[in-house]
């Protein structure tokens, strides 16, 4: 990871509430954040489930734009929020999570 942004440290718990209302679907009361992993640098991981993403019936994966739309939708939620390229998929409770990785830019 080179050419990354200095990240303004931030409340662990304000940051989990922030996310978790980033992947609560429109119309929803349940979010679909699993866990949130702070690093010493200051940006975070969230882990979440995979019905965050509606897919279409033989599309095993979200698609670029999906993951895309998500990216700007923590944007959009938050203008100093800088998200990472890099988003995939880690183990969690036995089954298969995705993750998204996140800062917020110092001043």
């Amino acid at each position: 990871m080179k050419d990354l942004p200095q990240f303004k440290p931030q409340d662990r718990k304000q940051v989990e509430i922030f996310i978790a209302r980033v992947l609560t679907l429109p119309g929803g009361d349940l979010t679909h954040l699993s866990d949130l992993i702070s690093y010493p640098d200051g940006h975070f991981r969230a882990v979440f489930s995979p019905a965050y993403f509606v897919l279409p019936e033989g599309q095993p994966e979200p698609s670029k734009s999906q993951w895309n739309n998500l990216k700007k939708k923590v944007r959009r939620h938050d203008s100093q929020a800088f998200v990472f390229k890099e988003h995939g998929t880690v183990p969690c409770d036995g089954e298969k999570c995705y993750y998204l990785d996140f800062g917020f830019f110092a001043e």
